[in-house]
């Protein structure tokens, strides 16, 4: 049974512990889900999630809006993780393609809320291109002004919900400006004449992932999400409120992942013995648990913080997202080891975290580029 004892901590209110409760009893009764049609299964886990009130936590109501709750996004996307992979990415690119939508969107495009909130509706992030990944400065996809329209032209690439979402934000390059300075957002449904799938992308933890082309997409002026050349903003105002929430997926990971060790250690024996009396196992399991805890800290400073009304917490979440990330792989890599040759068996649990925590030190910033930004911080004195 995961560690539960960090919900006392002062980071979170009543309303949170009761929260976990609510979504621990729905994981236990719905989770795992079979990944045979990942397409299918995520289709299915938003309309649950949707159905059953969770996803209203990724984007606030457009008839009462209210700051998104990151602390609550976290403790959901821990305890999803924990049980299921799948189930964490459906409910965590909900939350990523809205949050455009949620912070800048005006009162029309906020009522595409009502649709992902519910779940009627799949909404998708894209941002990145072949090459500008961490470099978003780099976006080359055009969105042309052609009176009361824009035209997008060009490439998106791992776009998560690709092929599936039926909302995508997209960035584009305006050019009020070089650089970031010029690029916009813009809300495109997916069934937009000229968007289509050129690639579906198959990785090591599959989930919806697609290269996207854009072949003259034509869009009303009023897609347009906040202002031109606003581009840049949208983007990092929204990875800084969801940043810390891939920590909070990888701490889920990482507890599983020390469960499951406990539970072979006490279980095996080795050498006369249970492994667990043996002092080098134990060595293991007090850095797993040590890791695990720090991260933890990390993760809800960070989504306190916001809560608190900071403008901005990028300090704060790319030290969580790093931290969390680089040690639930740690942690996962000795639970694996723990395991011996059940540990690589192709569907031991161990092995499916040891595919599922990767891409997590990659996506939304990789563990690299959050250095770079934690160094800038604290040089500026920030």
């Amino acid at each position: 049974m995961a560690d539960k004892s960090f919900l006392s901590w002062p980071f979170f209110a009543d309303r949170h512990r009761a929260l976990a409760e609510t979504i621990e009893r729905w994981s236990a009764a719905n989770l795992p889900v079979a990944h045979r049609d990942v397409d299918a299964a995520c289709r299915d886990l938003v309309a649950r999630l949707g159905r059953d009130g969770f996803l209203k936590h990724t984007a606030p109501d457009p008839d009462a809006p209210e700051p998104i709750d990151v602390r609550a996004l976290c403790l959901i996307r821990e305890t999803l993780a924990r049980h299921d992979g799948l189930a964490d990415f459906a409910f965590a690119m909900q939350g990523l393609g809205a949050g455009p939508i949620s912070l800048f969107g005006n009162a029309a495009q906020r009522q595409w809320l009502r649709r992902t909130r519910t779940g009627e509706a799949i909404a998708a992030f894209a941002l990145t291109e072949q090459k500008s990944g961490s470099d978003v400065a780099n976006i080359a996809m055009t969105a042309r002004r052609e009176g009361e329209h824009y035209v997008l032209d060009g490439e998106k690439t791992w776009i998560s919900n690709g092929g599936i979402a039926d909302i995508y934000v997209v960035f584009a390059r305006t050019g009020e400006a070089p650089g970031a300075k010029g690029l916009s957002a813009f809300l495109v449904p997916g069934d937009t004449n000229g968007l289509s799938v050129a690639e579906r992308l198959d990785v090591i933890a599959p989930h919806p992932l697609a290269r996207l082309q854009f072949d003259r997409v034509r869009v009303p002026a009023s897609a347009l999400i906040g202002a031109p050349g606003g581009g840049f903003k949208t983007a990092m105002a929204t990875l800084d409120v969801f940043r810390a929430t891939v920590g909070a997926a990888a701490l889920g990971f990482a507890r599983r992942a020390l469960d499951e060790a406990a539970a072979r250690v006490r279980g095996r024996a080795l050498f006369g013995g249970p492994m667990a009396e043996l002092q080098m196992v134990q060595g293991y399991i007090a850095e797993m648990a040590l890791d695990i805890d720090a991260a933890a800290l990390l993760v809800y400073r960070a989504a306190w913080t916001k809560d608190s009304g900071a403008a901005r917490v990028t300090r704060e979440a790319s030290m969580a997202k790093l931290f969390a990330t680089e040690r639930a792989q740690r942690v996962i890599d000795k639970a694996v080891q723990l395991h011996g040759g059940d540990g690589v068996r192709h569907g031991a649990t161990v092995e499916r975290l040891y595919r599922e925590i990767r891409a997590l030190r990659i996506y939304e910033g990789a563990s690299e580029v959050q250095k770079i930004v934690i160094a800038r911080q604290a040089l500026s004195g920030a």
